[in-house]
């Protein structure tokens, strides 16, 4: 044991880290016992969820082949559909790689569940901002405004609360749907939990039992021991490429929920007549179900790193949301900066502690769907895949770092002390 303690710390030094990095991360890690400690249940008693899911569905080595063409008859992908809907307790699912990300799934769920003359609310705020061009917040060719759908939003209140009277009055006899984000998106609000969730479904059928009520589940699945798919939400939905798929997905993404929101989900994906009959999962069955297996696991070491994260930056005097002891509802971790070089320093050393593409450096761009330039670093095994070791944020105020993800807690781990040391050796700390 006493090799191995010396051993590490110099291991960290050829990497490039100073000792009084390697200091300030012994310091936090322990303050963190208690809640790597918590966390670990909660992957336990996941763990057991999922894994009962697999065995009450009769998962089979039959399940792991793929189909080609029409995929008529596929075991694989229809059995995959059936896990999904008993790990988060719903009547159905759609888990389909012709789903193409988290945003895709979303307008998918939206799409097929609103009809012209009908109006979409969101009592939680402005969406995402992929979600703004979706819904026609800014204008789009294919957007929800374009077909006839109105939208509106009721603010949060000061301490991210919701607005429940703004709510009661905003819903009317066009309200159809209603979308509630878990994440924070490129905000810097808590992200909510399921009890909340919760409670705010819970109010909105209240007020009109007939709505039917979206959750954006992106980034939050197996944080908590439930999802908010148990409290009454029609429809849950989420990425693939982000909690679930366990790092090993390669693309697609889920929408649990009602039978009745799930077959028009269905007919919209593919064609009105066909509906689920149809789309061939080719080769990704295999890792659609290990990842899922595997997706407790791998978002406890993400979360474990962004509880790190916010120790680490908070004792060098950086804002975080949440903080290193606040409630924790997703796996992204923001810190915010107030600077456009400290938020590209960070960036540029999560890509550089990345296992591929560690020597490409991260620039600013104008990415699709999104209203200003956005720093995004990836070096990961899936293109783009949040669960793995990344971090991105907008050029705008307050010059947040979102960070999220890490297969690994050692990785996570490294990736953190290497922004450190990024920041400290441009003289930004």
């Amino acid at each position: 044991m006493d090799s191995i303690n010396k051993v590490l710390p110099e291991a960290y030094r050829q990497f490039g880290i100073d000792e009084d990095i390697i200091k300030l991360s012994d310091e936090i890690l322990s303050a963190c016992s208690e809640r790597f400690a918590l966390i670990d249940k909660i992957s336990e008693i996941n763990q057991l969820k999922v894994l009962d899911a697999f065995r009450k569905n009769n998962v089979s080595e039959a399940c792991l082949l793929g189909t080609s063409g029409y995929g008529y008859g596929d075991i694989g992908r229809d059995t995959l559909e059936k896990v999904y809907a008993t790990v988060f307790k719903t009547e159905d699912a759609l888990v389909r790689p012709q789903i193409t990300c988290g945003t895709h799934a979303l307008s998918l769920a939206l799409s097929s569940n609103l009809l012209p003359g009908d109006e979409l609310l969101s009592p939680v705020g402005k969406p995402y901002d992929t979600l703004e061009e979706v819904i026609g917040i800014r204008d789009s060719v294919g957007s929800l405004k374009e077909y006839g759908v109105t939208y509106r939003q009721v603010e949060l209140l000061e301490g991210d609360r919701f607005d429940y009277e703004g709510i009661k009055n905003a819903v009317n006899e066009k309200t159809k749907l209603v979308t509630i984000q878990r994440s924070k998106g490129y905000q810097t609000r808590k992200s909510f939990s399921v009890k909340e969730i919760a409670d705010l479904i819970k109010f909105v059928k209240e007020v009109k039992p007939s709505v039917k009520v979206m959750v954006d589940n992106c980034y939050g699945e197996f944080t908590d021991v439930c999802e908010p798919s148990e409290f009454g939400a029609d429809m849950t939905v989420g990425s693939l490429i982000k909690n679930p798929g366990g790092g090993l997905a390669p693309i697609g993404g889920y929408i649990a929920g009602s039978k009745e929101c799930i077959e028009r989900a269905s007919y919209r994906l593919t064609s009105p007549g066909l509906g689920r009959e149809v789309g061939a999962s080719l080769d990704v069955l295999k890792n659609l179900y290990q990842g899922l297996f595997l997706a407790p696991t791998v978002t406890a070491s993400a979360l474990k790193g962004a509880v790190f994260a916010a120790g680490i930056y908070e004792k060098l005097g950086f804002d975080c949301v949440p903080s290193f002891n606040g409630e924790r509802n997703d796996i992204i971790q923001a810190v915010s900066f107030h600077d456009p070089q400290k938020l590209i320093a960070f960036c540029e050393a999560i890509q550089a502690a990345s296992p591929v593409d560690s020597n490409v450096r991260p620039e600013p761009w104008d990415m699709p769907g999104y209203d200003s330039k956005v720093i995004m670093a990836a070096g990961t095994f899936v293109s783009g895949a949040s669960i793995e070791l990344s971090a991105d944020g907008p050029l705008r105020e307050p010059y947040a770092a979102y960070f999220q993800g890490g297969i690994t807690w050692p990785h996570v781990k490294i990736g953190i002390l290497n922004t450190v040391q990024a920041l400290k050796n441009k003289g930004l700390i």
